[in-house]
């Protein structure tokens, strides 16, 4: 199935970088220009350090595919957090990631990112009445932990919403919605105003440790760094020197129609939250920035039977919303997410002064921005106490293609469905 990414198309942050053609040296570099690689390079260069950021393209992978929903935390109630990582582990991370919204927005604010920023708010909302007990059980612990939530009935929830679909939702007023690639391009245009050295089209191959530096080659260059930064979460290509990140390949694809009537933009979202469901086969959905909506799923569009996602996506817009009629869809386009077995992130030791960080399970941009940041720190104070989650130096994920399989075999049959 063709495919046509919203976001691409509807950029307003216009940069682009040139490939790496020399020899240079550098305190840090970076392979990976999403929102880890980006917000990585920014804060070390605040912090004087000389930074240099490669990549096919910056936002090519996730950070340019995302949903665009900026929320606090992980996918999991923090108390299962804890539960998997250890009670004063798993406090750290939920705190840590509380705030990552307002790192994101204030990002935003003090570089002017042009990336259709809305603080309106998001809403997790129940599918079910088993959905709602989870919605509950998630208000109680996060209230307990200091966020600022409402919990809104089926009404209040219509009201919001514009639909009858739900049995309530979990309102989190600090979070929003973003058009994720420009905030990625606004990232990397802030990194290079402090004087990173940023290059597209330029591919690792090759990675080496010699004398306690590190050595990456590409095809037409070699960059010699005291740190290294791996930041390629689910596109990572293979690098000679570098065994591949473990995790998941979760493809999730979204949907958008062309503008929504006028008539009928006060009816859905008119306050502009974006939303997503306790489905387990989770679904989203939101409006951007030109009244287009939007609607995601697990799915990937790159096969024969990928028609069957697209054909859900149509029949779950007159579900939600009865009053749309025969409106035409004008952009469709998956990614790929990485999925780790206990859906938390993992910073991985490479050797001195060198980290990979992946696997945010389908939480990008909060975490993200928040996990590069921290890293970036940690490389220039060696503290890594000050990191959100514990270094591993070694990290296995099993039966990641048969998961990864059997993940995509169920979207498609419940989409079919």
């Amino acid at each position: 199935m063709h495919q046509k990414n919203l976001w691409q198309e509807t950029s307003k942050e216009k940069i682009t970088f040139s490939n790496l053609k020399k020899s240079i040296t550098t305190d840090l570099v970076i392979i990976g220009g999403g929102f880890t690689g980006c917000s990585a390079a920014l804060s070390a260069a605040k912090n004087g350090l000389s930074v240099t950021l490669i990549d096919q393209k910056i936002g090519y992978g996730g950070s340019g595919r995302n949903v665009g929903l900026v929320n606090a935390g992980l996918w999991m109630p923090p108390e299962k957090v804890e539960s998997i990582l250890g009670l004063d582990a798993g406090v750290k991370l939920n705190k840590a990631l509380v705030t990552a919204p307002d790192l994101v927005f204030s990002l935003i604010d003090d570089y002017e990112i042009n990336c259709s920023a809305n603080r309106s708010g998001t809403l997790h909302c129940a599918h079910s009445e088993k959905g709602l007990e989870d919605i509950k059980l998630r208000f109680k612990q996060l209230s307990e932990r200091g966020a600022e939530l409402e919990l809104l009935d089926k009404q209040q929830t219509q009201q919001r919403i514009g639909s009858s679909k739900f049995f309530g939702s979990l309102f989190n007023k600090k979070a929003g919605i973003i058009n994720p690639l420009d905030y990625c391009l606004g990232l990397a245009r802030a990194a290079k105003s402090y004087g990173v050295n940023i290059y597209e089209s330029t591919i690792a191959t090759d990675i080496q440790s010699i004398n306690n530096d590190w050595l990456v080659k590409t095809a037409e260059s070699t960059i010699k760094a005291k740190m290294l930064l791996i930041a390629t979460n689910a596109y990572q290509k293979p690098i000679e020197g570098l065994n591949p990140s473990k995790y998941t390949s979760v493809q999730y694809f979204q949907v958008a129609t062309k503008a929504l009537p006028l008539d009928l933009v006060k009816s859905v979202l008119p306050n502009g939250e974006g939303c997503w469901d306790t489905a387990s086969v989770m679904s989203s959905f939101r409006l951007d920035a030109d009244n287009r909506l939007i609607i995601g799923g697990i799915g990937n569009l790159g096969h024969s039977a990928s028609k069957i996602h697209t054909n859900w996506a149509r029949r779950k817009i007159e579900s939600l919303f009865p009053h749309i009629k025969n409106i035409d869809i004008e952009f469709s386009w998956h990614g790929r997410i990485a999925m780790t077995g206990d859906h938390i992130p993992k910073i991985l030791r490479l050797g001195s002064n060198a980290y990979s960080v992946f696997g945010y399970s389908g939480r990008g941009i909060g975490p993200g921005t928040y996990f590069g940041k921290a890293v970036s720190e940690c490389l220039i104070s060696g503290d890594e106490t000050s990191l959100p989650v514990d270094p591993l130096d070694y990290y296995q994920e099993p039966f990641s293609k048969i998961k990864a399989g059997f993940i995509e075999f169920g979207a498609t049959a419940s989409h079919l469905l």
